[in-house]
């Protein structure tokens, strides 16, 4: 398991989460403003896209 900061891009709240090794998260709920991320367009899941690195996949 692997950290990583995701900021919402809608109210900019920044939280550490754990991203799994072994999928990818498609969908993200800001547990400040309840939005619902997801990927943006040619990313695998919402750590390429909102996170301060990038998922393992990415990664190796």
């Amino acid at each position: 398991m692997l950290e990583t900061t995701i900021e919402c891009p809608y109210c900019g709240l920044k939280k550490e989460e754990t991203m799994p090794t072994d999928a990818c998260l498609y969908f993200y709920t800001c547990g400040s403003c309840n939005k619902r991320l997801k990927p943006k367009p040619g990313d695998c899941c919402v750590f390429c896209s909102y996170g301060s690195s990038k998922c393992p996949s990415k990664s190796e």
